[in-house]
């Protein structure tokens, strides 16, 4: 093994700090184009919702179209990260991204924007998976700690710069609003929805540019047999003595891969030897449970629990940007701590806070919602024989369907209502969106078949197997739910808010800055790139599934429901981590894969 020592010059001390900057800015460019992916639809759904006429259904979709075009390209970024290295796939993952913003924000219904969404979401499942491997493959053991804090941390601030934009639009309508017509003010909250996500650009070009900039990892193109490349590469980021004391493991390593798969005849890289299953199923357990917290959910349907809760509009706006600021806020605390503390210690500390504040937020939600009633019957009869029904559902309408009810008014106040009808033909069920009486620029609510009905046998199968697709296009309309409740007072908004904060703040010290750490750091390196591809799969499969059911559920059962179902999964997290996770703090990567080896 090298020995030698140098004193290294100033000059290349200088060198190597500058490109050390370079690659933790590159991180947290990643971070922030990922960080905008998540949370810029916070700010522009309510205009969205207000504009689009989409069902309940068809926004949680767009909603989850980021995460589902997360799962598809998370399933092959390993594969492409392998065969085309992991710089180009950072470079081609901000270009998807900066040209799904035109096709978002010149859309004029719901398959375009469908598409562009799934766009953003192919994007940010690229950046999941190549910016976290190409770090934890090109930083030093004590600054690796730090490279994906600083991923988590312009994460943050990428959703605190998307809240900011929403609430600059939220002052926009405001100011306009006064004086105009229902038609005209539903123009300036379309135009609102749009100029958001034109915003979200720049980030893309900035990342896509950085990437360009930095070298390719030296650990992959060891693995590709460029040894002399591999080693230019660790000196740009460390001293002759680290490259080479680096390079020295990386030989050691693959010799003994190679010594135990000529011994077992085996595959080297298979993740079914036993030395790799434990970690490996750590880290897919972790990934599992890390979006199951609802951190995906409560980013991206924030300014519309906020205004379920009490809030007005504009404060709602105020108090995502809250959220995020306690988000980034608190993010920049842990990446001081986590290399400090050690992974478990804030894993354990961030999992307790969520699941308490979860707690919270459901219980204050279950005590409003007990106020709700279904007024499905009136809206039956509002319907008729009818295949469609439209009305718009302002103050005086409220009144009309409790009247018609028996549901007395006064018993919660005469202040504005909120309303979601749960609707089907022939099987197939919708949930529209939820709309609040006192929103004169809303769009009408509309009961129709196209928001109901698959447009192919296939979607049919998918949605409902056991219904007949043909039946259900000729089946007359049946109002299974319609569900009406006094919109709380700013008071229950504000401890909501405060909630969510909390859980937010818990989130940020613990799981989200180590979750990408454990990520990076379990996977063994031979299936390091194909491991954290699969993980990341389970957990965007998680995060679109909740993230499609959101409204949904809620407009079924509740926003009580989806909360507490968060906090169940939060105690499974608590308890993975207590029991099964090791500390990694200040190890190298070869260091950690031989503590696995050895249990």
């Amino acid at each position: 093994m090298p020995d030698r020592t140098h004193l290294m010059p100033d000059a290349s001390s200088s060198r190597i700090l500058r490109y050390n900057r370079l690659l933790l800015l590159v991180a947290g460019l990643g971070g922030l184009l990922y960080g905008v992916d998540v949370g810029i639809i916070g700010g522009a759904l309510p205009y969205l919702e207000a504009t689009s006429q989409l069902t309940g259904s068809q926004l949680s979709i767009i909603v989850a179209a980021v995460l589902l075009g997360s799962v598809f390209s998370t399933l092959f970024a390993g594969l492409l990260a392998d065969w085309m290295g992991r710089k180009p796939l950072m470079m081609v993952s901000g270009a998807i991204f900066a040209l799904s913003i035109p096709m978002i924000a010149l859309s004029h219904g719901y398959g375009p924007l469908f598409l562009g969404r799934l766009l953003q979401g192919v994007s940010g499942g690229l950046i999941g998976v190549a910016v976290p491997l190409y770090l934890a493959e090109c930083l030093s053991a004590k600054d690796r700690g730090k490279g994906a804090g600083i991923f988590q941390w312009l994460l943050t601030l990428g959703i605190v710069a998307a809240a900011v934009i929403g609430i600059y639009y939220s002052y926009r309508v405001q100011a306009v609003a006064r004086g105009l017509s229902a038609a005209e003010l539903f123009q300036v909250k379309d135009q609102a929805w749009r100029r958001i996500f034109w915003m979200s650009m720049p980030p893309g070009i900035l990342f896509v540019l950085g990437a360009f900039l930095v070298s390719e990892s030296p650990r992959w193109l060891f693995r590709r047999g460029k040894k002399e490349q591999a080693l230019q590469s660790l000196l740009r980021s460390r001293s002759v003595e680290q490259a080479e004391l680096e390079l020295y493991e990386m030989e050691q390593v693959e010799l003994a891969a190679k010594e135990t798969a000529t011994a077992k005849r085996a595959s080297s890289d298979s993740l079914l030897q036993r030395r790799y299953v434990l970690p490996f199923l750590l880290a897919c357990v972790i990934l599992f449970c890390n979006t199951a917290t609802g951190i995906n959910s409560v980013i991206g349907y924030n300014t519309d629990i906020l205004l379920q809760s009490g809030l007005s509009d504009l404060r709602a706006h105020w108090g995502y940007v809250a959220f995020t600021f306690v988000n980034f806020l608190m993010t920049v605390i842990g990446m001081s701590l986590v290399d400090r503390k050690g992974r478990r210690f804030l894993f354990r500390m961030g999992t307790s806070g969520i699941i308490v504040s979860l707690l919270f937020v459901g219980v204050l939600f279950l005590k409003t919602e007990s106020h709700r009633y279904d007024a499905g019957s009136a809206v039956q009869t509002m319907a008729g024989s009818n295949e469609k029904l439209t009305f718009r559902f302002d103050q005086a309408t409220a009144q009309q369907i409790a009247a018609a009810s028996g549901y007395r008014m006064g018993t919660a106040g005469p202040g504005p209502m909120s309303m979601a009808v749960i609707y089907s033909y022939g099987g197939f069920t919708a949930t529209t969106s939820t709309v609040h009486s006192d929103d004169a620029g809303a769009a009408p609510l509309t009961i129709d078949r196209a928001g109901c009905i698959p447009s192919s046998k296939v979607e049919a199968f998918f949605r409902n197997p056991f219904v007949d697709l043909d039946a259900a296009r000729v089946a007359p309309l049946k109002i299974e739910h319609a569900y009406i409740a006094p919109i709380p007072d700013a008071l229950h908004g504000w401890l909501v808010a405060i909630g969510l904060y909390v859980f937010t703040a818990f989130y940020a010290l613990g799981p989200g800055v180590c979750v990408w750490l454990a990520l990076s750091e379990l996977m063994p390196t031979r299936i390091r790139s194909n491991g954290m591809s699969i993980a990341l799969v389970i957990n965007q499969l998680v995060s679109t599934t909740l993230a499609a059911i959101f409204l949904p559920v809620v407009g079924m059962y509740g926003y009580s429901r989806m909360f507490f179902l968060f906090a169940g999964f939060t105690v499974i997290y608590l308890l993975t981590v207590i029991f099964f996770l090791p500390e990694t703090k200040g190890k190298t990567l070869e260091e950690i894969e031989a503590y696995f080896e050895a249990n």
